[in-house]
């Protein structure tokens, strides 16, 4: 090769074909530039005119142009003309605003192109296949874009002086592909292109200012490359994968973006005036407002540990208008709160850390509603799969225990509006799974039917209700088999930093920690002081624990929880709650200090929480705001992400159990904060009458098999908790005897909706008879969040429910000689007989201390000869009315026990 000649020729004379055009186009389209036509294998310009169009529509357009699978297209963003921000998929151009935008790869992961063990690959089922992150197709268009980045000096992407040697390298490899693409020599290749053209423009300035000397040894330093690398057989592709990783270590920090922040705005301890988001480290901040190498950056968090995004607009008269303060809350509640100067830049950074969580953690799930890419938005109404391949939709199917009929709908991995019905099908020789191409136009059809549907779920609905034909076997499809939380499947990227969980969720246990773990509190330190009322197998106190620290006494207020002597049998799924609540810790669970254990007596030792119960705080009249009730429901969904996250199952999710610990004062900016109790005695343990009594609160499904309790039942226990929360703390069902609860469930009712339509949704769905179509708590919560937001206007409900003619006509009245155990507050014994005791109580259904004093007389446990005598005495006071015969005011049954309480 003579480098003279190299030396005198054309920086570059390829024609760029359409990205030139661009330029010149007058029409009023929105441009998409492409650094990458796989016809032509050259950069072009796309033109869209077609009205209103959503990004992430373009990005279909642009992706079916390049080639792109739809398995791939998540990697695929659209950057502005200047690349000073990003689109959200949700962003909807009108094709008259002639804006010209980049279709280019945004998410990057650190040693996607490796092998080994800390290589990045797609989840597969097998693990001695590793699924590539990228295919050719994507490998070819991030090299075109890499490279056009690399010699503009674009994106971010200038590599230093200093790294000129590595560059020349670079060049010598994009020389080489070109030899290859061309079918020439490389000899032959540079009598028409200059190496000077492979490079970026600040070194090609910096090369032709330098003298005849430095120029020759800079082409003996190519000379030299190319000799290395002139007997080596190698193909295109590998060629541009080489050049890829070559970059990645010129120039650190691609794959990376870098956001500027107000560093004032931080309520954490270091402010931070710029954050990080790498898909390999997740969130990272600095205390520096300038990005450079030598900066230190603290990582906040992963993508998996994100549990919610909000964004506010910040409403102050020192601030632009435009800002916005986005706030990332990690599982341990621990938040990042970072102001943008405008909303184009927060919904830029949001729309970031959605799009890795999706590719990370969980690949149907959105994080704000405002930048959700429409395709999520419409399968998770239509309970559709992603592009999964069919290898993962028949391992699903095999995996539910459903049989014949059982199916799933995904989209097609291959071609864009395509999907695919898979399905059970039960022949004569076995289950068989096979897949049925659904074609989306306007509509949905199968082919050869004519038949069309509006919707993927008004097309399984009938055909749930219609055989269908699939391989000469008719089929009618049975149970759907829907996306589920941090499902692993090939659209999930196994990072090398992070290790895999493993496929589906185990069975919740309650005793899932490996021992009974729990503080031992001497009964000598405690003090007792008045009754609180009762549980259904506890009494429940106030008290004091006393300690001594570093010599000094302390005196702490604390809750006594005491097992009630009738069932001492149930001590060890009484010390099971104890032992699960010790070994946790949220802030929004009740903390448990301990066990007491003296005599008979068995002792669960809580901190005191000073508003209560939260049903009795919204009965005693408190005016609470619609916000305020959201917020606690809310906390209530943080604490069950917590608990989800690590697999526990709590079962006693009511609004009795949730403690008030602050009132909240808007005025001072304070919102409410509430705790959620132990969940008692294990659902397993309970009769079946106590079951049935806890109707709506426990999900349907326990009463079926109460031995075997899965997540999903507490999101059914907090549908019906904010249902009660909305309702000033009034029961559901109340005053349903067990047979009516009964039939509720059976006759699959639903509790009466709301009048604010968006929380009567959120209920329905967490009360979804079919435990599978139940949210995730990072759903629940992003719905939540779309209620709270300050940019929302909340809707306040005229009534509540409970009040409303419908629903007084459904159920039945309430007998008022009826009443509730846990309001007798124990005060002192009165006497005691050979069938029983009386006890001197006062009954306080509101929990303020303003009830009445009222003697109860009680049975023995195990003495069913004497209900009948008991129940003719009770008979015989209720009819007797006179100033001088004790009064009868009404019977306390407690449910799966033999104890009547006559209260006189």
């Amino acid at each position: 090769m003579d480098l003279s000649e190299e030396e005198s020729a054309p920086l570059v004379i390829r024609d760029r074909g359409g990205s030139q055009r661009s330029s010149s186009s007058t029409g009023s389209s929105l441009q998409v530039h492409l650094y990458y036509f796989s016809t032509t294998k050259e950069a072009t310009t796309i033109h869209i005119s077609c009205g209103q169009i959503s990004a992430e529509n373009v990005c279909i357009q642009a992706g079916k142009k390049c080639g792109i699978l739809p398995v791939y297209l998540s990697l695929f963003g659209l950057v502005s003309s200047d690349f000073s921000f990003w689109y959200p998929p949700s962003h909807m151009f009108n094709s008259d605003e002639r804006l010209q935008v980049h279709f280019r790869v945004r998410f990057f992961f650190g040693n996607w192109f490796a092998q080994g063990p800390r290589a990045t690959y797609r989840y597969s089922l097998t693990r001695d296949i590793i699924s590539p992150v990228l295919d050719c197709s994507v490998i070819d268009y991030l090299f075109a874009q890499s490279r056009s980045d690399f010699i503009a000096g674009e994106a971010g992407v200038s590599p230093p002086l200093s790294t000129q040697e590595e560059c020349l390298g670079l060049a010598v490899l994009d020389l080489w592909r070109m030899a290859k693409e061309r079918h020439q020599s490389v000899r032959e290749l540079c009598k028409t292109v200059s190496y000077k053209s492979c490079l970026p423009k600040s070194h090609r300035h910096d090369i032709q200012r330098r003298n005849r000397l430095d120029r020759y040894r800079i082409r003996n330093t190519l000379k030299h490359f190319l000799k290395k690398l002139g007997n080596c057989s190698v193909d295109e592709c590998s060629l541009k994968l080489k050049y890829l990783t070559e970059m990645a270590g010129i120039e650190p920090s691609l794959g990376s973006e870098t956001f500027k922040v107000d560093p004032s705005a931080s309520h954490s301890k270091s402010a931070f005036g710029l954050i990080r988001v790498t898909g390999e480290t997740g969130i990272q901040t600095s205390g520096g407002c300038q990005s450079d190498s030598s900066m230190e950056w603290q990582t906040f968090c992963d993508f998996q540990e994100i549990i919610d995004i909000s964004i506010k607009r910040v409403s102050h008269e020192q601030v632009p208008h435009d800002s916005r303060m986005v706030t990332i809350t990690r599982k341990d509640d621990r938040c990042l709160e970072a102001k943008f100067q405008d909303l184009k830049e927060a919904l830029s950074f949001v729309s970031l850390v959605d799009g890795y969580f999706r590719l990370t953690t969980d690949s149907s799930h959105y994080l704000w509603q405002d930048i959700a890419p429409p395709s999520i938005l419409d399968i998770i109404k239509n309970h559709c799969h992603g592009p999964i391949t069919s290898e993962f939709a028949v391992n699903k199917l095999k995996k539910s225990g459903y049989k014949g009929g059982t199916f799933l709908v995904r989209q097609s991995p291959k071609t864009y509006d395509n999907f695919f019905l898979t399905v059970c099908v039960q022949t004569p020789l076995g289950l068989d799974y096979k897949d049925c191409l659904i074609i989306k136009n306007e509509h949905y059809s199968l082919p050869g039917i004519h038949k069309s549907f509006s919707s993927l779920r008004e097309m399984t609905s009938y055909y749930q209700h219609t055989k269908l034909l699939l391989a000469d076997v008719p089929v009618k499809l049975g149970h759907c088999c829907p996306p589920r939380p941090k499902e692993l499947t090939n659209l999930i990227i196994v990072r090398s930093s992070n290790s895999v969980e493993s496929q589906g969720s185990p069975t919740p246990e309650r005793n899932k920690f490996s021992h009974i773990q729990f503080n031992i509190i001497k009964y000598e330190d405690l003090k007792w002081d008045i009754s609180l009322g009762q549980g259904s197998f506890t009494r429940i106190f106030k008290g004091y624990k006393t300690d001594i620290h570093k010599g000094e006494k302390q005196v702490t207020e604390v809750l006594l929880k005491e097992l009630d002597v009738a069932h001492k049998n149930s001590w060890e799924s009484f010390f099971e709650a104890a032992s699960l609540m010790s070994q946790i810790s949220h802030k929004h669970l009740l903390l448990v200090y301990g066990i007491s254990v003296h005599g008979v007596k068995n002792i669960m030792v809580q901190e005191f929480v000073k508003y209560g119960a939260l049903d009795l705080y919204l009965k005693r009249g408190r005016s609470v705001s619609v916000s305020w009730k959201l917020d606690v429901a809310k906390q209530l969904a943080s604490a069950l992400s917590f608990l989800e996250e690590k697999n526990i199952f709590h079962g006693n999710i009511c609004a009795k159990n949730l403690l008030l610990a602050r009132e909240g004062d808007p005025l001072q900016g304070s919102s409410p904060f509430i705790k959620l109790s132990d969940p008692g005695i294990s659902v397993a343990m309970l009769g079946e009458d106590v079951i049935l009594d806890r109707i709506p609160w426990v999900a349907p499904e326990v009463l079926e098999d109460p031995d075997n309790p899965t997540l999903e039942c507490d999101k059914w226990s907090f549908g019906a908790t904010v249902w009660e929360i909305f309702n000033n703390g009034n029961a559901p069902l109340r005053g349903w005897d067990l047979k009516l609860k009964r039939q509720f469930y059976e006759a699959f009712q639903q509790l009466p909706p709301s009048q604010w339509t968006e929380l009567a949704e959120l209920i329905s769905q967490c009360m979804s008879y079919q435990p599978a179509f139940r949210p995730s708590c990072r759903s629940i919560i992003r719905q939540l969040n779309s209620l709270i937001t300050s940019d929302y206007v909340i809707l306040h409900a005229t009534e509540p429910v409970t009040q409303s003619p419908v629903w007084r006509a459904l159920g039945p009245q309430h007998d008022q000689t009826l009443f509730e155990e846990r309001h007798l507050r124990y005060i002192s014994p009165l006497g005691k007989g050979n069938f029983g005791s009386v006890e001197l109580c006062r009954y306080d259904p509101l929990g303020d201390n303003t009830g009445e004093l009222v003697a109860v007389k009680k049975l023995l446990p195990n003495k069913q000869s004497t209900q009948e005598d008991f129940q003719k005495e009770i008979n015989t006071l209720s009819v007797l009315h006179c100033e001088y015969i004790v009064k009868y005011r009404g019977v306390c049954y407690s449910m799966g026990k033999t104890i009547s309480r006559p209260m006189v």
